[in-house]
C-alpha cells in the first residue's frame, strides 16, 4: 500500500486561475494543468528566492518532494510557453496556511484543491 500524501501548506491562493496566449480563444487551446501546490513552490523558490530547504519547511514537505514539485511545475510551464498552450491552475492536495504574512490577503482556512 503506498504512503498517503500529506497536505502541502499553501500561503495563499493564486490571483488568477488561467493564463493563455493573447488573441486565441481558450476553447481552441490545449491546456496544461498546474496544481496550487506547484504554483506555491514556484512562488517560494523562484519568486521569493528561498532555498529549497526553507521552502520545503514552509510547505510542510521534504526537500526532495519540493524538488519533484518544482521540476514538474517547470516542465508544465515550459510546455505551455513553448507550445502555445493555456495554463490552468487548480487542484492538488493542499491546505491553506492558518496565518498569512502581511500583505498577502485574507486567510481562507482549509482547502482540498477546489477553487
Amino acid at each position: 500500500m503506498p504512503r498517503p500524501i500529506n497536505l502541502r501548506c499553501v500561503g495563499r491562493m493564486p490571483a488568477c486561475s488561467y493564463y493563455k496566449p493573447q488573441g486565441i480563444p481558450l476553447r481552441v487551446l490545449e491546456q496544461v494543468n498546474l496544481t496550487v501546490d506547484e504554483i506555491e513552490a514556484i512562488r517560494l523558490v523562484d519568486l521569493e528566492g528561498m532555498y529549497q530547504a526553507q521552502a520545503a519547511e514552509k510547505m510542510n514537505v521534504s526537500r526532495q518532494t519540493l524538488g519533484r514539485i518544482i521540476e514538474s511545475a517547470h516542465k508544465k510551464i515550459a510546455d505551455a510557453l513553448v507550445n502555445g498552450k493555456a495554463l490552468s491552475i487548480e487542484g492538488g492536495m493542499f491546505e491553506l496556511a492558518k496565518t498569512v504574512d502581511a500583505g498577502q490577503g485574507p486567510p481562507w482556512g482549509r482547502g482540498r484543491g477546489c477553487m
